[in-house]
């Protein structure tokens, strides 16, 4: 993904192809590609980590296609390798089991088509070893199941398989974009986008690029301004902007140079709901009235970038956390959720906007700690609470009123 103005790998629909080792799962990917992107060989456990390749696929644009490692891997290795596997299935929009054509259905095959089928429905069969010939039993199996035969030596079947995965992608929950159900056509909107130590030097960060688009998608408009000049430009517009969208850090100078009445909100928030659930951050909120000193508290990013002095995850929200909810609290740092007992000591998890990866792993992520009892918030929300902005941060959301009696419930309950 060197491209700058390619589709982030987290804007892709995810495709994964699993299955036993020795299945052809990496030649499928080659024939699929058109290249030799991923290591062929008949010794079995070729692929060691996952492999991910960028493709425009017809009518679905642009996706993401990843070979993993075999599922029966063994050892103490094949079995790191398999989790790594899993977690992908796990995150995926499209899992594409992928078996060979001339041997009988395993039972690990069957457990795991069963495994996933309920939760992903856009799973897709395909069978290799075409030129090998067609097992009855694996027939009759692949037969309920909807599978389509693919001859990785010659490509037949490539062409048929690509028209499958645009048919069942449709099965597949897709995430909505950054403004859906916030506005409508010719609506004009504020964007407010400091230029601080993080920001990217002559770039905008993805939240701002990704909304920007879907101004123009959407066939609006906007003024885009520091959090400086806001109020001059304010004052001087001849229409109410239908909604004003702010850098969460900029809540408090942005609410106080506009009126009340004015509906704003943050990326952070409005990614907090393309990425992950409003509803649980919001329940997270009432956590911050329960923090003991000494509690852990778990800062849980998405993505690898250089911390600058002021970075909001090691810096400005612990610092108010400090401030305003438990000055002993502790705070950890970490970009990969920890396993569950690690996750059973924290007191609350801070989720970042998770802009930089898919909605499903981070409601892979929520629903982890939902399982385990862990209260988690967001960037955004946190400091919409902290600037006295709760509820007026969700108000401009089409689901307002269910969001605001949740946190007025979780409220009363504290």
């Amino acid at each position: 993904m060197s491209n700058p103005q390619a589709t982030p790998l987290a804007e892709r629909l995810s495709i994964v192809f699993y299955g036993l080792r020795n299945a052809g799962k990496s030649s499928l990917l080659n024939s699929f590609l058109g290249t030799a992107t991923a290591i062929v060989s008949a010794e079995p456990g070729t692929t060691t980590d996952p492999v991910t390749r960028a493709f425009e696929l017809g009518t679905l644009g642009p996706v993401a296609l990843t070979d993993t490692a075999g599922l029966d891997d063994e050892g103490e290795l094949g079995q790191l390798r398999v989790q790594k596997s899993r977690e992908k299935l796990s995150v995926c929009d499209v899992p594409v089991l992928v078996t060979r054509s001339d041997l009988p259905p395993s039972p690990l095959e069957t457990d795991l088509w069963e495994e996933l089928i309920a939760k992903k429905p856009a799973m897709t069969l395909v069978l290799t070893h075409a030129d090998l010939g067609l097992h009855p039993d694996k027939k009759t199996w692949a037969e309920l199941r909807g599978g389509v035969s693919v001859n990785n030596l010659t490509g037949d079947g490539i062409l048929e398989f690509r028209k499958l995965l645009q048919k069942k992608a449709a099965l597949a929950e897709r995430e909505i974009s950054p403004l859906e159900g916030l506005v409508n056509e010719n609506d004009f909107l504020i964007l407010v986008t400091p230029i601080d130590l993080a920001a990217p030097k002559g770039r905008l960060i993805l939240p701002q690029v990704e909304t920007i688009r879907d101004v123009l998608d959407k066939d609006c408009a906007c003024l885009i301004v520091k959090e400086r000049e806001l109020k001059s430009f304010y004052d001087r517009l001849g229409v109410k902007p239908k909604l004003v969208i702010c850098d969460s850090q900029v809540f408090s100078k942005v609410a106080s140079d506009i009126p009340e009445e004015q509906p704003l909100t943050s990326f952070s928030i409005v990614f907090a709901r393309k990425k992950g659930d409003l509803g649980v951050y919001l329940d997270g909120i009432a956590a911050l009235e329960s923090i003991k000193p000494g509690a852990k508290i778990l800062v849980l990013e998405a993505c690898a970038h250089h911390q600058q002095a002021d970075d909001i995850g090691t810096v400005k929200i612990p610092r108010l956390f400090h401030q305003m909810v438990q000055s002993r609290a502790v705070f950890e740092h970490k970009r990969e959720i920890p396993d569950d007992e690690e996750l059973k000591k924290y007191a609350l998890v801070v989720n970042c906007a998770g802009c930089m990866v898919s909605r499903n792993k981070m409601l892979t992520r929520i629903d982890k700690l939902k399982e385990l009892g862990v209260p988690v918030i967001n960037y955004g929300l946190f400091l919409a609470w902290a600037n006295g902005l709760l509820p007026r941060a969700v108000l401009p959301f089409p689901e307002a009123e269910v969001l605001v009696s949740r946190l007025s419930a979780k409220s009363s309950t504290t």
